[in-house]
């Protein structure tokens, strides 16, 4: 198989879709494939794939970029703890063959950068088959006119997105994995279209705002993040229903879950990351960063597992004593900085 234009590996999540494993590694490689390439075996896709493949193969340009933009969100909410996103060495195969936070994580990151990359790309003119949303027109509030202006096209971000990343994925009788999956999925689509924003610009003499032209945007991709980490936090324990066709709560005494919540059934304890673990695609922390001063996540104690730490002197290139130049320019000096690193024993 070439390797050309968009992303290596795709082509495995396409061929088996019930796993992101293959995608996720593709945006962390160097290498990228073409899309024409990805769909050229379209045969064995499922329907609605097998669909975007034939007559709409730009949209799969926008769900590699939405990939590489939940794989860069991850990687950042998970910075500082033990877990911290990898794609190193496959280990996060590893972590999407269970059933817990992390890998619930993972799907709504994903299908929320999914739904996040091909809105814009509405927006931006980038697909011939959507625009900008300009459906809300010349509306009164408060005795002001109130143009609507050209929104983010959110209803079909989320409709390709969900048609992609929820191919093949059938709600059997019993198929805890796959209801918790579809479910998380929902969750990260959730995090994008229940919180667009209103945006104004005041129109009048003076700045009076007589009129105000609104439009609806999506949040920035990193509240996305920040939302969607929060539910992490607290997620919520599953099991199957007696009749098998539906999630409910492993505890009676917690509220059935949302379709913002996200939702786990596998209870694993945070410290099977301490150490290389291959089982729970773990590479250990040893080696990590870390802060001695904190009491936090990114602390030498938590993150070190309280395994100690070693500190070393490195010498850094900063930019310093910048200064603007008109018009439009900062010129910087570079100095050398020593610095006290901590890492993790």
């Amino acid at each position: 198989m070439q390797v050309q234009g968009l992303l290596v590996l795709l082509y495995f999540y396409l061929m088996f879709p019930d796993n992101i494993i293959g995608l996720w590694w593709a945006v962390g490689s160097p290498l990228v494939m073409d899309p024409n390439s990805i769909c050229r075996k379209s045969r064995r896709l499922a329907g609605k794939q097998r669909e975007i493949c034939r007559k709409e193969i730009e949209i799969v340009e926008e769900v590699a970029n939405g990939a590489k933009l939940a794989l860069g969100e991850c990687q950042y909410q998970f910075r500082d703890r033990k877990w911290n996103c990898t794609t190193s060495r496959r280990m996060l195969s590893r972590v999407l063959k269970t059933d817990t936070r992390e890998s619930a994580f993972v799907y709504a990151i994903t299908a929320a950068g999914v739904t996040f990359a091909v809105t814009e790309a509405c927006n931006m003119g980038k697909l011939l088959q959507c625009s900008c949303d300009n459906r809300v027109q010349d509306i009164t509030t408060d005795g002001e006119w109130v143009w609507g202006g050209c929104s983010d096209n959110i209803n079909f971000g989320y409709r390709k997105s969900k048609d992609f990343m929820d191919a093949r994925k059938r709600k059997r009788r019993g198929d805890l994995t796959t209801r918790i999956q579809l479910h998380n999925n929902e969750a990260g689509r959730s995090a994008v279209k229940l919180y667009m924003r209103s945006v104004c610009k005041c129109h009048g003499l003076s700045g009076s705002c007589a009129l105000k032209t609104c439009w609806r945007k999506m949040p920035p991709f990193r509240s996305v993040g920040t939302r969607i980490k929060e539910k992490f936090d607290g997620a919520i324990q599953v099991e199957i229903s007696n009749d098998g066709k539906a999630l409910v709560t492993k505890s009676q005494t917690i509220k059935p879950p949302s379709r913002e919540d996200i939702v786990y059934s596998e209870n694993a304890p945070d410290s099977r990351f301490c150490r290389r673990n291959r089982k729970w695609g773990s590479l250990g922390t040893k080696g990590r960063v870390c802060d001695p001063k904190s009491m936090e996540v990114g602390g030498c104690d938590l993150l070190c597992c309280q395994r100690g730490y070693k500190s070393e002197k490195v010498t850094l290139k900063e930019n310093c004593k910048c200064r603007f130049i008109w018009c439009c320019d900062v010129q910087c000096e570079t100095c050398m900085q020593e610095k006290t690193i901590h890492r993790c024993l």
